[in-house]
């Protein structure tokens, strides 16, 4: 999953949920099902995601959003794995970066023959 997001230090939850396609809800829902979410609120009370959160939003979409699993299963897989999960993810995200790349080397190309 590419995510279109500027470089910033801190992400807002607004920020996010665009992002993810998804309700800001469900990420304050994930917030407390997932101990590996823990961004940091500023004195409103706003959460404020850093560059590592976003990461295990990722992790955590993946699992539940496009590997189907339950809530429990992907906390499961978080512990029993965390490594090997998290080297996966790195891989993913990495072969969708060079896709991406390869789909916007297709297109000029394309557009060089026409």
């Amino acid at each position: 999953m590419q995510l279109d997001l500027p470089k910033k230090r801190y992400y807002s939850i607004g920020e996010l949920a665009k992002a993810f396609e998804v309700n800001t809800s469900l990420i304050r829902f994930w917030e407390g099902e997932f101990d590996i979410l823990k961004p940091k609120k500023n004195k409103k009370g706003n959460r404020l995601f850093t560059t590592k959160d976003v990461e295990n939003l990722k992790i955590i979409y993946r699992l539940v959003k496009e590997n189907g699993y339950t809530l429990e299963g992907a906390k499961k897989k978080l512990k029993e794995k965390g490594t090997i999960v998290q080297k996966n993810h790195d891989i993913i995200s990495r072969l969708e970066g060079i896709k991406q790349e390869l789909n916007k080397i297709k297109n000029q190309l394309n557009n060089n023959l026409t």
